[in-house]
């Protein structure tokens, strides 16, 4: 179990060698609680976690490698292992989820990294895998401390006033469960990697920091241990500590189901002056054999467009249009140039709103074409995307941050080179693919079948 062994670095006592394959769920009753994790939701977190094997270091707290988590305690390892491995405690040991109970909000996370012993390379997801820090090399006898602000967030709205009608709750569904841990009480960390080393995590509340909210589809929905992974789940390696990413959209979901189900309203209950809202609708809203959501290019699709833009310019937060990315032929992965009139109805409303816009479909189609024998690796069944085309959506977003010049641009990460979609990266050199847990295939909507003219298996 070289990787857990690495997980629980120190320099004073030797490596200890442990499987969280034995864990059992009544050792837990051993760990000492953090009582500030019992805190009213308003109450600041400032906690920090020590996973060496001797005495913890001053101020923070000890968790030994039996820490299986538990509510009462508020941390522990293994709630995350059945999304990641299938079942049961964390049974691959490349990757190993650390959890803690904590109110919704916005936290920065630093976790130091490095093993006394040798080189260690590690790799950081939050959540329901989104990407926050990617194959960190420490040489061996040093280490390296590092950063990043994520979001955690519940269903839960605010308790609606005497005679209000409407609901206190998101109308979560089946797809939900695909990323389940995006709307528990807790944070959850995996770290990840065969050479992996954390030696301390520290975690505070970042409530003042800038939110990107992420409204959407299947496309570019966070995926816990999928078969495809979307560029809203890449997006945060990209960016600096200091700004969260916020990923609320789903599978299936359309600008009405959007609203209906109340996604829109948590957003907006999070949202303040500085934050975003990326908005990518057109997958599912142009099925005319959806009838209860469908709009139509010119006329509702905008409509709602527009009303998501005025929601969130009425709090303070920049709206941002995100074109959806064009799908792709399953063999060969050459465009389809599909969406109909969709994309040029989106940059109408850039234009009539005077709204920032990222043309995805543009830039998808110049990667399909330029990415030649690797064109059939960037869509997993010629919709979704992999962790490849994924990666490379996520580089396309950010471009058109840097190209509309958002104020979110300052927290592009430093070694951000720039991004040519006409000169994509090569799926070799990049390597995700064991970054990312394999899972079953997404299936269709229960009762329904495929929309005609949708390359894609189900919903989107």
């Amino acid at each position: 179990m070289e990787f857990l062994r690495r997980l629980l670095p120190t320099c004073s006592v030797a490596l200890a060698c442990f499987s969280l394959l034995r864990l059992a769920v009544a050792q837990a009753a051993t760990v000492a609680p953090v009582t500030s994790l019992m805190q009213p939701p308003s109450a600041p977190v400032d906690l920090k976690f020590d996973f060496g094997m001797g005495a913890a270091q001053p101020g923070f707290t000890h968790v030994p490698a039996t820490a299986v988590y538990a509510d009462d305690v508020g941390y522990g390892f293994g709630p995350a292992s059945a999304a990641s491995s299938g079942g049961g405690p964390a049974s691959n040991e490349k990757r190993v989820p650390f959890s803690v109970k904590v109110p919704e909000g916005n936290y920065t996370v630093t976790v130091r990294l490095g093993d006394p012993a040798a080189m260690s390379t590690t790799t950081i997801e939050a959540e329901s895998g989104r990407l926050m820090l990617e194959r960190v090399q420490v040489p061996a006898g040093q280490t390296l401390g590092r950063s990043f602000t994520t979001n955690v967030r519940t269903p839960q709205l605010a308790k609606l006033p005497l005679n209000a009608t409407g609901r206190e709750e998101v109308s979560l569904d089946q797809f939900d469960a695909g990323n389940k841990l995006d709307w528990d009480h807790r944070l959850t960390v995996e770290v990840v990697g065969d050479h992996a080393a954390v030696q301390s995590m520290e975690i505070v509340s970042a409530p003042e920091t800038p939110t990107v909210f992420l409204a959407g589809d299947s496309t570019m929905t966070d995926r816990d241990g999928g078969g495809d992974v979307s560029w809203g789940q890449m997006l945060p390696v990209f960016l600096k500590a200091g700004v969260a990413v916020a990923n609320h959209a789903q599978s299936g979901e359309t600008m009405k189901s959007f609203a209906n189900a109340l996604r829109l309203d948590k957003i907006l209950s999070q949202m303040k002056k500085g934050d975003y809202l990326f908005m990518q609708f057109a997958h599912n809203d142009s099925k005319i054999a959806w009838p209860q959501t469908y709009v139509e290019a010119e006329t509702t699709y905008k409509a709602y467009l527009k009303v998501y833009i005025a929601e969130a310019r009425l709090r303070g937060a920049t709206p941002v249009l995100v074109t959806a990315m064009d799908r792709g032929d399953r063999k060969t992965g050459a465009p389809t140039h599909g969406h109909g009139g969709y994309p040029e109805a989106m940059r109408e409303v850039a234009r009539e709103e005077h709204v920032p816009l990222i043309d995805l479909y543009k830039m998808s189609i110049a990667f399909y074409e330029a990415a030649g024998t690797d064109a059939p690796k960037i869509l997993a069944d010629g919709t979704h995307s992999t962790a490849y085309g994924g990666y490379e959506f996520a580089k396309c977003i950010v471009m058109g941050i840097k190209e509309n010049r958002l104020p979110l641009a300052g927290y592009i990460v430093d070694d951000f080179k720039g991004f040519d979609p006409a000169h994509p990266d090569s799926a070799a050199a990049l390597n995700l693919g064991p970054l990312f847990s394999a899972g079953a295939p997404r299936g269709p909507r229960p009762g329904t079948a495929p929309a005609a003219g949708n390359p894609g298996p189900g919903p989107l």
